[in-house]
């Protein structure tokens, strides 16, 4: 297989169009047309379909991509290795729930870091469909997910369709998360009538595998509650819930660090009988490195301190 050719198909995907992918390659339009024909008749699969968007990848096309980076990013690392007078470059990359125990694992894993080679780090918040999807595509090689326990045959049915390793961290219910000054910090006991005069915070992107969003967010949201924020961003929801008493959010425990950072508290509700589940993911073809086994002890260390 000519290695160039991957590069070729890469191309095309990200274009969406063999015309703008010959631009960007400097090479002519029918020789790239025959290169990745070439391609598709070497694998005997059809990699690029077209329809009313341009050049898509078919589903076949899909997972012949998702290797063609990993086998280009390979050669990258190989190459860097290998080459002389070249120091060799650290990699890490992960994608997390918006959690302040996995930003705290990440700080002390930055801690780590020899400054004296080379170093490329990625950390990304966001929510499980986005970490399943960019773990699969190999643009980042660690996952961790939150999911209800209610959800998780959907999820690890998923896990084993796409051939994905998983590994729980921890299992928690959600706590009450406010303002030292919210009136509610004061109160022992809080119902769930208690919070229908205040605003809640939440993430704006849930998500469950085969499962409509809206009736995802039925099983989410309280219904005492008709005042709500949906923000994407983990240090807005903090300011937020700092800034603003009357505002609260349902969190996975926070290290008590960045409570008093925050000037926040935690409540524990016996209302709140939901349980959730952090699992680590990472593709089964992928082998942790030092840096990974690095931040996987110092998420398990930090959830500990929870």
């Amino acid at each position: 297989m000519n290695i160039q050719y991957l590069k070729y198909a890469l191309e095309v995907a990200k274009q969406k169009s063999i015309s703008k992918a010959s631009r960007a390659l400097y090479m002519g339009q029918p020789n790239l047309s025959r290169a990745i024909k070439e391609l598709e008749e070497e694998l005997g699969i059809t990699i690029f379909e077209r329809n009313s968007k341009g050049i898509i990848p078919t589903p076949d096309g899909e997972e012949f991509l998702q290797y063609a980076k990993r086998i280009l990013l390979q050669i990258d690392e190989v190459e860097e290795i290998y080459r002389v007078g070249k120091k060799k470059k650290s990699h890490f990359s992960a994608c997390v729930p918006r959690a302040g125990y996995t930003a705290y694992a990440f700080a002390e894993l930055s801690k780590s870091i020899d400054t004296s080679n080379p170093a490329e780090i990625f950390y990304k918040e966001t929510n499980s469909m986005r970490t399943i999807n960019s773990v699969l595509k190999g643009d980042y090689n660690l996952g961790i997910i939150r999911y209800q326990t209610t959800f998780e045959k959907y999820f690890e049915s998923l896990f084993l369709e796409k051939n994905l390793v998983s590994e729980t961290i921890t299992e928690f219910s959600y706590v009450l998360a406010m303002s030292a000054n919210n009136p509610l910090a004061f109160k022992d006991d809080i119902q769930p009538e208690d919070l229908s005069e205040y605003i809640e915070i939440a993430h704006a992107d849930p998500y469950v595998p085969s499962l409509p969003v809206i009736d995802v967010k039925k099983a989410e949201m309280s219904e005492f509650v008709d005042k709500r924020i949906y923000v994407f961003e983990r240090a807005s929801q903090y300011m937020l819930l700092e800034s603003v008493p009357n505002t609260f959010m349902w969190i996975s425990p926070l290290p008590d660090e960045m409570l008093t950072q925050h000037n926040l508290i935690e409540k524990e509700c016996t209302f709140s009988n939901k349980k959730y589940k952090d699992v680590l993911i990472y593709r089964k073809d992928y082998k942790l490195s030092e840096l990974d086994k690095m931040f996987i002890a110092n998420v398990h260390k930090a959830k500990e301190g929870m």
